[in-house]
């Protein structure tokens, strides 16, 4: 199969993309500003973010809050559409799929080059691919995407032969995402350490990284960059001349600094925070993302969470409509599966969701757990409780796990929160330091749940080798027939959520605002800001 946009094997849906005006309040399509003149290039647009990325190198990270920095710095063979899902050319000029998936060829455009000088080319891809699969561990997300790679052959400059050993159904998607944007080669035979500072990091993105360190990153427009995706709205140079990301942890200071004017953008908008942006005349980009609803992720090696009746005790105790009505936004969803409704091949299982407490308690009362005196359960001196590990930076997060804790404490489960700094967070998650992971993820393919709960890749729920789940999410992923593919993946989420192998409580939201005078702005597949197109009114 070759095609210009393909959307075979990534599956057409509906994502739920807006973007409004707070001024307005009138739909003004996808890209903030849209219609408000004609583009002029130059000056520098100033975004605050909630964390400093850990990790700028998008090889080397799974983090939506890092992504939405290194994205802008790397560019990937495809793209996908938002709106569609389908996949279309970037630099690959053109691709083709043979009938089983296990051979993609992808063509060159030419003239592309990274920041180094060195040119995109199909050495360029093989080192990056070849790369990534030495990265491993380190690399689980950008590595399993490749589970089962045997080599990318270099037919000519322009031409690179990706093969695996079994079907690979999901590739052509990855190859979109920033986890496998390609990095000039030079920049490969750096430490991920020194990667992940920015040190020698050279991509052939729109844009380039200036200075980074503290609370501040700084980005530059690329000279001479020519070979954007074909979905963006102009060809050339990125308008803006610099982005420049400043750190704010709190979110309404945030907000309060776009309103007034002392910002241009902010990504990361908190629920209570948005009635702020009422007050000003701000445009809003809002996604219900593709990928893994954020959810309590069981480490069923954990002696309390290897019993399925605590772990369904806990989904049943939770009151997910009440935690969307009182503490989020009418741009929330609570989760009716592990996959968001955005993604491909979800499936509504809302009723196995339902707020039944009365069914967790009754579970907990046949297992032995026994009310103590202030509510919490005991069995054979055991008290139940169970550790809840979170990042400590996400307000918004804490105060739903409060929520959850408080709703979890009334069928007799008492959830100590542990909120750990980010480069802590992912030690704990890697060595299973937790009874239950809250995290969520964001890809637009269903493989998001092999690459989270397979024991061959991040395996978050500690699942022995050899379970039901395991070769569901092994076959989905060698499955191309789009019927078949439907009913591995449904019954796959079945699964997690029957088993509460994980515990999905709401979807996950991309909320990005931006001032009057900033046009162009989007989200793109991976519900990640886009900048490319992206510029001021005023400038010069």
């Amino acid at each position: 199969m070759s095609a210009a946009a393909v959307p075979g094997l990534a599956l057409a849906l509906a994502v739920g993309l807006t973007a409004c005006s707070s001024a307005s309040g009138s739909a003004t399509g996808a890209n903030a500003g849209a219609g408000s003149g004609h583009p002029v290039s130059g000056g520098t647009l100033s975004i605050d973010i909630a964390s400093a990325p850990l990790c700028l190198d998008p090889q080397n990270n799974n983090s939506n809050g890092n992504t939405a920095v290194s994205r802008q710095l790397v560019d990937s063979l495809t793209d996908q559409d938002p709106a569609t899902g389908a996949v279309h050319p970037w630099l690959a000029s053109s691709f083709k799929v043979n009938a089983d998936a296990t051979q993609f060829t992808f063509t060159l455009r030419s003239g592309a080059t990274f920041s180094d000088g060195a040119p995109v080319d199909a050495a360029a891809v093989k080192a990056n691919f070849d790369s990534i699969v030495k990265l491993g561990a380190v690399d689980a997300v950008g590595s399993s995407y490749l589970t089962g790679y045997q080599s990318t052959r270099v037919v000519d400059s322009s031409t690179a032969v990706v093969t695996f050993a079994q079907p690979n159904a999901q590739f052509l998607q990855a190859t979109s995402t920033a986890a496998l944007g390609l990095l000039s080669p030079a920049s490969l035979t750096g430490s991920p350490e020194d990667r992940c500072q920015g040190h020698g990091l050279a991509g052939s993105g729109p844009f380039v990284l200036k200075s980074s360190g503290g609370q501040e990153i700084r980005l530059g427009r690329r000279a001479g960059y020519a070979w954007g995706s074909s979905l963006w709205k102009h060809t050339g140079a990125a308008y803006l001349s610099e982005i420049d990301y400043k750190v704010v942890p709190e979110g309404s200071v945030r907000a309060g600094s776009l309103v007034s004017g002392q910002v241009d953008g902010i990504i990361g908008v908190q629920p209570q925070d948005e009635k702020l942006l009422a007050g000003g005349s701000v445009t809003e980009l809002v996604r219900s993302t593709p990928g893994v609803d954020y959810n309590l992720t069981p480490n069923t090696t954990r002696p309390l969470l290897s019993d399925v009746n605590v772990r369904k005790a806990i989904s049943d105790g939770i009151n997910r409509q009440q935690i969307v009505s009182s503490l989020l936004s009418s741009h929330y969803k609570p989760a009716t599966s592990i996959l968001s409704s955005t993604t491909p091949y979800y499936s509504d299982l809302s009723a196995d969701l339902a707020y039944t407490p009365d069914t967790a308690r009754s579970l907990l009362d046949a297992d032995g757990w026994k009310p103590g005196s202030d509510g919490i359960r005991t069995k054979g001196g055991v008290r139940l409780t169970v550790k809840l590990v979170y990042p400590g930076v996400d307000i918004p997060s804490r105060n739903v796990l409060q929520l959850v804790q408080q709703q979890l404490k009334a069928v007799g489960i008492d959830a100590q929160l542990d909120g750990l700094p980010l480069n802590q967070l992912a030690p704990a998650q890697n060595a299973g330091q937790y009874d239950l992971l809250w995290f969520g993820l964001t890809r637009s393919d269903p493989d998001i749940l092999r690459t989270s709960y397979s024991v061959a890749a991040k395996n978050r729920a500690h699942l022995a080798a050899g379970n039901p789940l395991e070769q569901l999410l092994g076959k989905q992923a060698a499955t191309v027939d789009r019927t078949q593919r439907q009913t591995l993946v449904t019954e796959a989420q079945k699964q997690l959520v029957d088993q509460a192998y994980a515990i999905p409580v709401y979807e996950q939201v991309q909320f990005a605002a931006f001032g009057s005078t900033v046009h162009g702005a989007a989200l793109d597949g991976s519900a990640q800001p886009e900048l490319f197109d992206t510029w001021i009114s005023g400038s010069h």
